[in-house]
């Protein structure tokens, strides 16, 4: 029996693990082409951007590290830089590890594995994890977080020396694919009204705190659109009731 649930959660690691030929995970590993022109620009050494690209496993945080860097940043506020742009994927944290574990799944296996959720993993996995069986969801996860991470790895550092050849319009619409596709990506994937809501008056929203408050224009974007898009669905939930 034990032999045999071997070969299933192989199975279904390898089958998460394909998931690297999924658009998502093309668009991410394009993405990281224009964060590489990025860092070579910055003047960051091979070693740091191949060791940044795997152990800060969030695009939006290692283009903070590296603006940090540019701006001359010390070292405490690029760390709090950083911390705070990682803390908006607790959310995703709390939502994604409640569906892929079981009771036997041990603890130190999910914190492993919570170092590879963000954007791209979360949404592969949400829209496909109904469809694997509960006892090999970490299984399939696992897949698909350790080869994209592995695969983005290798291309930053196979094109490290040849990406600062790239004209810098295509480096630049490279590295702007991944916000695009992560606004349309989690619209498609939110299942309550509120998410959208929020997304849609964050949006509007956003431009008006960048001229009150650049520093922290997405920050309160983010509050105000959350908390009114809170309120407003609350207001919708009552009137459909009455």
């Amino acid at each position: 029996m034990s032999t045999l649930s071997a070969e299933r959660g192989a199975y279904w690691f390898l089958k998460g693990a394909r998931g690297i030929a999924s658009l998502p995970a093309i668009i991410l590993m394009s993405a990281f082409v224009g964060f590489c022109g990025f860092a070579v620009e910055a003047g960051i050494p091979l070693g740091q951007t191949v060791f940044m690209t795997g152990m800060i496993w969030a695009l939006p945080a290692k283009v903070l590290l590296v603006g940090s860097i540019l701006a001359g940043a010390s070292l405490p506020a690029a760390f709090v830089t950083v911390a705070l742009s990682s803390i908006r994927l607790m959310p995703m944290v709390a939502a994604l590890i409640p569906e892929i574990r079981t009771p036997k799944t041990p603890t130190w296996l999910l914190l492993v594995l919570s170092h590879f959720i963000a954007i791209t993993a979360y949404v592969f996995t949400m829209e496909r994890i109904r469809d694997v069986p509960r006892e090999h969801r970490v299984a399939f996860f696992a897949g698909f977080g350790i080869t994209v991470t592995s695969a983005n790895i290798l291309l930053v550092a196979v094109i490290y020396s040849t990406v600062s050849s790239l004209p810098a319009m295509l480096a630049g619409a490279l590295f702007f694919l991944t916000p695009v596709y992560f606004l349309t990506s989690i619209w498609a994937s939110t299942r309550e009204r509120a998410g959208r809501i929020a997304m849609v008056i964050g949006l509007a929203l956003g431009p008006l705190f960048h001229q009150v408050a650049p520093e922290f224009d997405i920050l309160y974007a983010g509050v105000v659109g959350g908390t009114l898009a809170f309120f407003a669905d609350r207001l919708w939930k009552g009137r459909a009731a009455s």
